[in-house]
């Protein structure tokens, strides 16, 4: 599994390095896993879309100014949980919102537990796959490094494989919002479906790279 080192880095580092990775979930109902298609960085506290933004230390993001390994988990809408991993070194709160996977063990379960048949929209959202695999607040702090709730190596993406694009849904960031700081698999199913606006703004991740 993925070790401690890996996650003690800068958080636009390490995003688009998760992708192929597999997210495992051991619960007494049985094991589930995906490989990861799409994330997100955030940044703060200078990332006017983070939960740390400004320095913000809260109950609820207290887990991020420590080191990086441990999931980060809240709720959007009153209703649906969001895995992270937190990453960097302590009093640097940045963390990775993981965005959809491609189902890999206990679709099975997946599918009972989001009550459906289509593998496609198991886990192409981040909340759809919190569901999919049983992560809730419950979660909140885990060590990634190690069971019941951990990241393993499981697929190479090759480098012109990656896309970037805005962050979904966060235009209250005002100018961050246009940061590209959405990595994810080109032209996986499993991705999360986006509207045209952030769509006219697709670059691959190399070009990206060649221009900072």
């Amino acid at each position: 599994m993925i070790t401690r080192d890996f996650y003690i880095r800068d958080v636009n580092t390490v995003a688009p390095e998760l992708l192929g990775k597999l997210l495992i979930h051991e619960t007494p109902e049985g094991v589930a896993s995906g490989m990861i298609v799409e994330v997100e960085s955030y940044a703060g506290p200078d990332d006017k879309g983070a939960h740390s933004y400004g320095n913000r230390q809260t109950e609820r993001t207290k887990i991020q100014y420590g080191m990086g390994g441990f999931a980060y988990i809240f709720t959007i809408y009153g209703m649906y949980d969001c895995f992270n991993a937190v990453v960097n070194m302590p009093m640097k709160p940045e963390a990775i919102l993981v965005r959809a996977l491609e189902p890999v063990d206990g679709i099975e379960l997946m599918k009972r537990r989001r009550k459906t048949e289509n593998a496609v929209s198991l886990c192409n959202g981040p909340g759809k796959l919190c569901g999919a695999l049983g992560i809730t607040k419950e979660q909140y702090g885990y060590d990634l490094c190690s069971p019941p709730l951990f990241i393993k190596s499981y697929q190479d993406v090759p480098k012109e494989q990656i896309m970037v694009s805005p962050r979904i849904n966060i235009d209250y960031a005002e100018e961050c919002k246009d940061y590209l700081w959405r990595y994810f698999i080109k032209g996986n199913p499993f991705v999360s479906k986006t509207a045209k606006k952030y769509r006219e703004k697709y670059m691959p991740y190399e070009t990206l790279k060649s221009n900072v």
